[in-house]
């Protein structure tokens, strides 16, 4: 037996409310189910790796903080500030784009007279931002492009062992 023809004119109008059986629409939630709760959206997802991303972020920027004094700071191992005086030397010259490109770090554009201070600086603002994704649960891409450049600034100077 067919359908009658003017329900199925209200359903591809969109007019008609749900049916008994009937799946519900991407506007309308089923009864007894939270609005968060829909197939298809990916919020619980995005909100779990959000914070993993930002533990392990908070987790390197704080072994980072405690670290880097004595392994890349002023009176460490490695310092940082001569491995990127030789890099400078090495492109004979000023601070141009072969040196950035050849080890890319915001070093460039601070300070070298008080390396320890802004090693320190590097940390801390990492620590902050990973803090707040990993409390709020939130973040956008310039947070976590924000994060990425930091810490591998980190990276970048901390040199071959």
């Amino acid at each position: 037996m067919a359908a009658p023809e003017e329900s199925l004119r209200r359903r591809k109008a969109g007019n008609a409310g749900p049916e008994p059986g009937s799946p519900p629409g991407p506007g309308r939630d089923p009864v007894g189910c939270s609005a968060r709760l829909r197939a298809g959206t990916f919020w619980l997802t995005r909100i779990v790796l959000l914070r993993a991303l930002a533990f392990i972020y908070f987790v390197a920027f704080l072994v980072a903080f405690h670290q880097n004094k004595q392994l890349i700071g002023d009176r460490g191992l490695l310092p940082c500030r001569t491995y990127l005086k030789s890099v400078q030397q090495y492109f004979r010259g000023p601070v141009g784009w072969d040196a950035v490109s050849y080890a890319p770090t915001v070093l460039w554009l601070l300070d070298w007279s008080h390396m320890d201070s802004n090693l320190d600086a590097l940390a801390l603002l990492g620590l902050g931002i990973s803090s707040f994704v990993l409390v709020t649960g939130c973040a956008n891409m310039v947070l976590m492009a924000t994060l990425w450049v930091l810490y591998m600034s980190l990276v970048n100077v901390g040199q071959i062992w």
